[in-house]
């Protein structure tokens, strides 16, 4: 068993932080969040409603909320996914920084395409050209997950167990080099 700080998932939507998160909160004995489904019970509805009742600036303020309630709250114990946008507040970015290990699962704008090809619950994708969308999306974020992020873990082409291992190894082996350099 790992023992290391909280550890957030960053990524655009369909990179796997839920799946992925799920497989490293089990391998390393924390609990598992995910941010959107922490909104969706404080909020008594779920995102596409909150998306259109108060706008994707509504939805950003309840994920600032939910995203510093979740930091304060859980001491060193979980695994907590986010969601895609969460970048894109400067609050949030600085919140993510804040001795959380945090990593950005990196998908392609293929890839992405092809895993939410299927999804009707991301109001973002509910347009004429979602290809169009997820790289306009992955220009703007890429950089900002990047700017957030302790670990880089691609997720192209790969089985969620075999992500979750290469994220597992990974914090091992900077975890270790962080232990040498102190």
């Amino acid at each position: 068993m790992i023992k290391a700080p909280n550890i957030i998932l960053v990524g655009p939507m369909g990179a796997g932080k839920t799946t992925i998160g799920r497989l490293i909160s089990h391998s390393m004995g924390k609990d598992f969040y995910d941010l959107d489904k922490v909104i969706e019970d404080n909020a008594g509805a779920d995102i596409p409603w909150i998306f259109e009742r108060e706008g994707e600036d509504g939805f950003r303020k309840r994920e600032t909320q939910a995203l510093l309630s979740m930091t304060e709250s859980a001491a060193e114990d979980c695994v907590l996914a986010t969601g895609g946008g969460i970048v894109m507040r400067e609050e949030n970015r600085d919140i993510l920084r804040q001795g959380a290990l945090v990593v950005y699962l990196y998908a392609s704008v293929a890839q992405q395409l092809y895993r939410t090809s299927k999804s009707s619950h991301r109001p973002l994708l509910q347009t004429g050209d979602p290809k169009a969308t997820l790289t306009k999306l992955f220009e703007v974020r890429d950089p900002l997950y990047r700017e957030v992020a302790t670990l880089v873990i691609e997720t192209d082409a790969r089985h969620p167990r075999s992500v979750a291992n290469k994220v597992l190894n990974a914090i091992k082996r900077h975890l270790n080099t962080e232990s040498t350099v102190s």
